[in-house]
């Protein structure tokens, strides 16, 4: 019996740990059943690596964008970039952006200016966004309680992603009714994960992602590893249990859930 379509929504497949069997991952992850990945970038070099990525293999789609952590230089010229890179195809949303009070690598004045101009662009482009959080939940959320009125009509019900959701279940709430989606990664199979459980149980399954964050969050079954497409199955799994549905329909909903979000043509480009 083959596997069910999976769609990794976020995967970092451009980092030097996967440079030594990259092909090879992407073999394995074809195996699992994980048919579409995409690549989210963090800065201007590893947009260009997503790109050439989606080029070369025709189940890999790109993220354009500038993390907080990475955004201690950011100006206007940046956007410029963004939107110059934007005209190339495989590109299906502007990230991974957000905020990030966690690591002190950037200003948050300078992070809120990152993340408000790039907000603004992916509205301009009519593109979702993929947004990073880490303890940053309450000015994240104004930040798009604030744009959510000027994206276009185009991106109604379908604005971005909160990816790897570590924040609250009233933030997942308002983002859901905002038109988001929640992104769930290996820290919902984590033994003391129950309250992060408890947000996904509550969640209605049409707003539901899965994505494995990699080469981060390896599932508790591959915990210590580094995290790779092929683990998504366990994500899967697990949101399936908190849901009472069976693996196979959890994998139809969110990869409808991805295609709808992203836009994407199909599972492959060529098909």
């Amino acid at each position: 019996m083959s596997a069910p379509e999976l769609i990794d929504t976020h995967c970092h497949l451009n980092f030097h740990s996967y440079d030594d069997d990259r092909a090879e991952a992407l073999k394995r992850a074809k195996l699992a059943g994980v048919k579409t990945i995409i690549i989210p970038a963090i800065d201007g070099p590893s947009c260009h690596q997503a790109l050439e990525l989606a080029e070369q293999h025709e189940e890999v789609f790109a993220a354009i964008g500038v993390h907080p952590n990475s955004c201690s230089d950011f100006t206007a010229s940046h956007v410029d970039d963004l939107r110059t890179l934007s005209r190339q195809q495989d590109i299906v949303a502007i990230g991974e952006i957000g905020l990030d009070y966690y690591w002190d690598k950037c200003p948050k004045p300078r992070q809120h200016r990152a993340l408000e101009a790039q907000l603004e662009l992916a509205a301009q482009l009519e593109l979702p966004v993929i947004l990073h959080n880490r303890e940053a939940g309450k000015d994240l959320l104004a930040a798009l309680v604030a744009w959510a009125p000027t994206a276009p009509a185009s991106l109604r019900g379908r604005l971005g992603v909160l990816h790897s959701f570590s924040a609250s279940l009233e933030v997942a709430q308002r983002a859901v009714e905002l038109g988001f989606y929640i992104g769930f990664t290996g820290p919902i199979t984590y033994k003391k994960a129950d309250d992060l459980r408890a947000i996904a149980a509550c969640l209605p399954q049409d707003r539901i992602l899965i994505e494995t964050d990699g080469p981060f969050l390896a599932p508790q079954q591959r915990r210590g590893k580094r995290n790779e497409p092929a683990f998504l199955p366990f994500i899967n799994e697990r949101l399936a249990e908190l849901h009472g549905i069976t693996a196979e329909a959890m994998a139809h909903q969110t990869s409808k859930n991805a295609k709808r979000l992203f836009a994407l043509p199909s599972a492959l480009k060529n098909d």
